[in-house]
């Protein structure tokens, strides 16, 4: 039986303030990218999260970022290479320090956001995390955009790569998501979504917001946990893809 991975960013809450329902993503989802404190996350609710992540067996993945708790990690930051592979470090750290207090691993690493987007072309910055990641554990996957820069800086240091696509995100004609600036950027239509992860999965292609196919290649599908009907989204994709006889099992 086919299979797919379902990830989403859980952890993303801070103090009184919450951000998503990580108790019920957990309950569909197969692998969690967990804020490591630097775009989002107090570490009594990132234990939290970790300890429920792994009580379901669900895949654990430090979600790394600029530092930029005001913002969210939604903005670019011209940061000093050797800083930022300093950043990543600690955070994979912090998380794993919690992570093994709950029992279990960080299984994987996924920048987040702004970083997530800057390294697709920024081949300095992309050196930077792939080098990190390396630095720590030569044997973590990370989560990347087909056709990264960070994807390729990760394969020369021999890291594992994840390809992953996108449940709630409009595409470019050039495989790159449409910024949340623009209109259209995110989905909400849980059928349509469904329908359209399925095509990704099945088919390797999506359709662009001008209309037009673009190939895809896909081994995890994100749906971000921070957006309104998220869990019913995750829910919504995670039946579509169970009815066509593909199973939802994490990549590692």
């Amino acid at each position: 039986m086919p299979a797919i991975d379902l990830n989403a960013d859980l952890g993303e809450g801070f103090g009184v303030w919450r951000l998503g329902d990580d108790d019920a993503m957990l309950q569909i989802v197969t692998s969690a990218n967990v804020a490591c404190g630097f775009h989002a996350g107090d570490p009594a609710g990132l234990l939290r999260v970790c300890r429920g992540a792994a009580a379901r067996g669900v895949r654990i993945g430090a979600q790394v970022s600029y530092r930029d708790l005001a913002g969210f990690d939604r903005r670019f930051i011209d940061v000093d290479p050797a800083d930022l592979t300093a950043d990543v470090m600690y955070q994979i750290g912090a998380l794993q320090a919690l992570v093994r207090a709950a029992g279990s691993t960080v299984s994987y690493v996924k920048p987040h956001g702004a970083l997530y987007n800057t390294i697709v072309t920024n081949r300095e910055q992309a050196a930077a995390v792939a080098e990190a990641v390396r630095s720590v554990d030569d044997t973590l996957p990370v989560l990347g955009m087909p056709g990264s820069a960070f994807l390729a800086e990760a394969e020369q240091r021999n890291l594992p790569t994840v390809a992953e696509a996108f449940a709630d995100r409009a595409y470019r004609p050039d495989g790159q998501l449409v910024s949340r600036r623009e209109p259209g950027a995110i989905l909400y239509d849980l059928a349509a979504v469904a329908e359209r992860v399925l095509t990704m999965v099945s088919d390797g292609r999506v359709t662009a917001i001008d209309g037009s196919p673009v190939d895809v290649r896909v081994e995890s599908v994100c749906v971000h946990g921070d957006s309104p009907g998220a869990v019913q989204i995750a829910a919504a994709v995670a039946d579509r893809l169970r009815a066509a006889g593909i199973d939802i099992r994490a990549f590692c």
